[in-house]
């Protein structure tokens, strides 16, 4: 594998604590939640014990309002209502889609917004992250690559797009009431604004906080992460989150990918699949999930289902086969149903799982690949995004 420049990118990521007021609790680990205590008069011998009581309040139970918690003392409960808050996200608007998904648009620190979707599936459902405002990478067949990047989330603003759909879905479970194994809101998927891998200590702090056994106690295998391809950071996303990994891929040639995934100058297909067979999670119970978005005449004719085949020969995995979602100006169409089906049959044939997913939320621009946030949906003519693609 050549070697490489320091993947971190030069993106704000607006600090916890302002100039002049409280510290938000949202976002922190155990340890910073601790160090923050301490420094704001807990008695160290306390701190630990506190943490655990406040992290149950917060993440277990739902709550924002120190008077709430009542296995603390009035006067300590009111010392942490002077020095800290519990915010999350705003939520500016709520669309819900015939299919019954649901779109957030929510505002963060700086007034900027992101998208959030929640897509229900017989009692479950998957909740749709984002952890950049924008997004770096260009991807010429995604609507949210044409937005440009503004900033990293903080782990806070991460995690607080948890806690809002949890909010609206009533799902924090009521003191002293029968432990109840149902779960609306049951995955969490990183595959909104932005590059995860961009923005790596935030991501991965919130999963953190999302996986914690007295808190919302999602199963690491609950959790998706989905990358273009920032290969030096792949095999820290096993070691430091430990949940699943999906690969943006789209392209079976290197000539194809760099127009849309343009990531892949950087990292070709080659040194992709590389990283991805020495994936330390990797095994037969463990597959990696390869999205592959189908663009009529682009990348689904019967040769590029072989090559795929062939590329990731060896690599427990499934295929995850997205019919495109159009947009506003978007440079390419849907393949026609019988193309991605002949294209699912030869990969199936092949040994692999090549589920076809179902368009969710196109009435509302919730669809895979169409987020975008509503301030910076400034259209670009056709004719632009065919040139920035270098169609």
């Amino acid at each position: 594998m050549t070697a490489t420049a320091p993947i971190t990118q030069d993106v704000m990521t607006i600090p916890r604590k302002l100039p002049e007021g409280p510290i938000n609790l949202v976002g922190l680990t155990r340890v910073g939640m601790r160090t923050a205590l301490i420094e704001n008069g807990t008695p160290e011998k306390q701190a630990k014990m506190r943490v655990g009581q406040i992290w149950q309040w917060i993440y277990q139970w739902g709550k924002r309002d120190f008077a709430e918690m009542t296995n603390l003392s009035k006067a300590f409960r009111a010392d942490l209502a002077e020095k800290f808050i519990i915010e999350v996200p705003e939520v500016v608007t709520r669309q819900v889609s015939e299919d019954g998904t649901r779109k957030y648009l929510v505002k963060i620190a700086g007034g900027h917004e992101v998208e959030v979707v929640y897509i229900p599936e017989d009692g479950r459902g998957t909740l749709c992250v984002s952890s950049q405002v924008g997004c770096t990478l260009t991807c010429s067949f995604c609507h949210t690559g044409t937005q440009k990047l503004v900033r990293n989330l903080t782990a806070g603003e991460i995690i607080g797009q948890v806690m809002i759909a949890r909010d609206d879905l009533d799902e924090w479970p009521e003191q002293g009431a029968p432990k109840d194994e149902t779960r609306l809101l049951s995955n969490i998927v990183l595959m909104g604004m932005g590059e995860p891998l961009y923005n790596f200590e935030n991501v991965r702090d919130a999963m953190k906080i999302a996986m914690d056994a007295e808190g919302i106690q999602l199963s690491r295998r609950r959790i998706t992460l989905s990358t273009s391809g920032v290969v030096p950071e792949i095999a820290r996303t096993a070691e430091e989150i430990g949940c699943q990994l999906a690969i943006s891929f789209h392209a079976t040639t290197n000539e194809v990918r760099d127009k849309l995934v343009p990531i892949n100058k950087r990292w070709n297909i080659e040194e992709l699949v590389e990283a991805l067979r020495a994936y330390p999670r990797v095994s037969n119970s463990e597959r990696i999930t390869f999205e592959y978005v189908m663009l009529d005449g682009i990348n689904d004719t019967d040769a590029d289902a072989h090559r795929l085949i062939k590329l990731i020969e060896g690599i427990p995995a499934k295929i995850n086969l997205i019919p495109f979602n159009e947009w506003p100006g978007a440079p390419y169409k849907r393949s026609s149903g019988n193309r991605i089906h002949r294209f699912a049959d030869i990969i199936y044939k092949a040994g692999y799982a090549s589920p076809i997913r179902k368009p969710r939320g196109e009435d509302i621009m919730a669809a895979c690949g169409q987020l975008k946030s509503a301030t910076e949906r400034a259209r670009k003519s056709r004719k632009q995004i065919e040139a920035d693609a270098g169609l």
